[in-house]
C-alpha cells in the first residue's frame, strides 16, 4: 500500500509539474509584447509598452528595413522574433515568416488561388489580395490564414510553416455573394475577418445559410459546431471576445449587423444579443469594439454614426448614438475615451458619445494604437504616420507630438503594429517598412 502511494504521488507529482511547466512555456512563447492577433495581445488596439516619446523626440525618418510580402490588406503579426504575414504575389498567396531584426524571410509558404473572391464585386480599384489578419495560438503554435476566396489554412510554425490542414470555405459552406442593399452599387470583398482561437476552437465568421459563426476543432479542422443564427457574414476586420454575465462570448459584425453568441461548451452557438446594423454599401468595416460589457460598433455610409450596446444575456440595449463615425478604423476604448483614425483623428467621451477633440485629417484608410505611456500611434492615408497624446481631460485639445510623412503610394488599409519596441507598417500593395522605437526611461526594468 505505502508502495503504490509514492507512485502514484509521484506520478501526480509529475504530471502538475509538466502541465505548470507547459503553461510556463505557451505563456513564454506569445508573451505580453508579441502581437499574436488581430489588434493586438488582447485584441483591443492596447500594447504594453511605451511610445519611445521622450519629451523632444521620436522614431528616426531611417526605417531598420524594409520587405515586400505581396498585396492585400491583411496586418503582420509578431511572435517570437518573427513577423508573420499574409500577400498575394504572381497567382499565388504566401504566408511568409521574416525574421524581425533583418525583414529577412526565414520561410514562405503559398497556395494558388485568385486575386479576389470568387463572388468579388465593386471597389476593385481601392483593394486586392487577402484582407483577413492571420491568427496565432500560443499553446500550439499553429498559424491560421484565411483568403479571400475561402481558403482557411492551419500552418505549423515549428515545422517552417508545413501545412496542418486546409479547407474552403465557400465550397464547404456555399456563402452566396453578398446583396445590393439600397441605391448603392453590389459590393463583395469575399472573407475579410479575422478568425479567433478560443480554447481547442477556432471560430471563423463563414455565413450563408448553415451558420454565421462556425467553430472548427483548432488541430484537425473538423467543425465542432454552428452558430443559430445564418446571416451572411460581413467585411469587418476581426471577431471580438467579450464576457457576458460571466459567460464568455463572441461579437461578430456581420451583414445584418452585430451578434454575440456563446461560448460555453453546453451552450457554444446560441444567440446572445443581435442589433441591425445594415449599410448601403454592405460594408461594415471596423470591427466592435468591447470594453466589459458594452461594445461599440460605427459605420459611415448610410449610418454616419457611433452606437455604444450594452450586452447581457436578455439582449443588446442601447446607450447612445452620435453622429461620430468611423468608417474603417475599429475604435480604441482607453480611460474613459474612445480614439479613432478615419477622415479625421477623433477622441470621443465613453460615458456620453460626445466629441471631445479632432485632430487634423487622415483619409479614409487608418488604424490606432494606445501605448502604455497614454500616447496615440497612427497610420493612415497614404502613408502617415504619427503620434499624438491621448486626452485625459475633459476638453483637452488634440496635441500632435511627431510625424513622418509620405511612407507610402498606396492607401494602408493594414492596421499599425507595436511590438517589442519595433513598429510595423504596411500598405495595401505590401510595402512592409519596420521603424525601431527608441528606449526610454519607462522601458527599462
Amino acid at each position: 500500500m505505502p508502495s503504490n502511494y509514492g507512485t502514484n504521488s509521484f506520478s501526480v507529482s509529475l504530471r502538475i509539474s509538466l502541465t505548470v511547466l507547459s503553461c510556463f512555456i505557451s505563456i513564454s512563447i506569445a508573451s505580453a509584447d508579441d502581437w499574436p492577433h488581430w489588434r493586438g495581445g488582447q485584441r483591443n488596439g492596447h500594447v504594453n509598452e511605451t511610445s519611445g516619446w521622450n519629451g523632444s523626440r521620436w522614431i528616426g525618418s531611417k526605417p531598420t528595413w524594409t520587405a515586400s510580402v505581396g498585396e492585400g490588406a491583411s496586418s503582420p503579426l509578431v511572435i517570437g522574433g518573427q513577423v508573420f504575414t499574409l500577400g498575394h504575389r504572381d497567382g499565388n498567396d504566401v504566408v511568409s515568416c521574416l525574421d524581425a531584426n533583418t525583414g529577412k524571410v526565414v520561410w514562405e509558404m503559398s497556395y494558388p488561388t485568385k486575386l479576389y473572391g470568387r463572388n468579388a464585386m465593386g471597389d476593385q480599384g481601392i483593394y486586392s489580395g487577402p484582407t483577413s489578419t492571420p491568427e496565432f495560438d500560443p499553446a500550439t503554435r499553429l498559424l491560421y490564414t484565411l483568403g479571400a476566396d475561402g481558403d482557411l489554412h492551419c500552418w505549423d510554425t515549428r515545422q517552417r510553416g508545413a501545412k496542418v490542414w486546409h479547407r474552403n470555405l465557400y465550397d464547404d459552406y456555399q456563402m452566396p455573394r453578398r446583396d445590393k442593399v439600397k441605391r448603392s452599387g453590389q459590393r463583395d470583398y469575399g472573407y475579410t475577418t479575422a478568425p479567433l482561437v478560443h480554447g481547442d476552437w477556432l471560430l471563423v465568421e463563414v455565413g450563408g445559410p448553415t451558420g454565421t459563426i462556425v467553430a472548427f476543432e483548432k488541430r484537425t479542422g473538423r467543425e465542432a459546431w454552428r452558430s443559430k443564427v445564418t446571416a451572411v457574414a460581413g467585411h469587418t476586420g476581426g471577431l471580438s471576445p467579450i464576457t457576458v454575465e460571466g459567460v464568455p462570448c463572441v461579437a461578430a459584425l456581420s451583414f445584418e449587423g452585430l451578434l454575440i453568441v456563446r461560448l460555453d461548451e453546453a451552450r457554444a452557438g446560441e444567440t446572445v444579443a443581435t442589433y441591425p446594423w445594415v449599410t448601403e454599401f454592405a460594408n461594415n468595416i471596423a470591427s466592435p469594439a468591447v470594453q466589459d460589457d458594452c461594445v461599440l460598433i460605427t459605420s459611415a455610409y448610410d449610418h454616419q454614426a457611433m452606437c455604444k450596446l450594452r450586452i447581457t444575456l436578455r439582449g443588446a440595449e442601447k446607450l447612445w448614438e452620435q453622429p461620430l463615425p468611423s468608417k474603417t478604423c475599429t475604435p480604441v476604448i482607453h480611460h474613459g475615451r474612445v480614439y479613432v483614425a478615419w477622415n479625421r483623428v477623433r477622441c470621443v467621451d465613453w460615458q456620453s458619445g460626445e466629441l471631445v477633440w479632432e485632430g487634423p485629417p487622415v483619409g479614409d484608410a487608418g488604424s490606432c494604437v494606445v501605448t502604455s505611456d497614454d500616447k496615440l500611434i497612427v497610420w493612415a492615408g497614404k502613408g502617415e504616420l504619427f503620434l499624438a497624446e491621448t486626452s485625459a481631460l475633459a476638453k483637452a485639445p488634440y496635441r500632435d507630438l511627431a510625424r513622418l510623412s509620405g511612407l507610402a503610394k498606396n492607401d494602408v488599409w493594414p492596421h499599425v503594429v507595436l511590438s517589442n519596441q519595433q513598429i510595423l507598417c504596411r500598405d495595401r500593395t505590401g510595402n512592409l517598412t519596420c521603424f525601431a522605437v527608441p528606449v526610454t526611461r519607462n522601458d527599462q526594468r
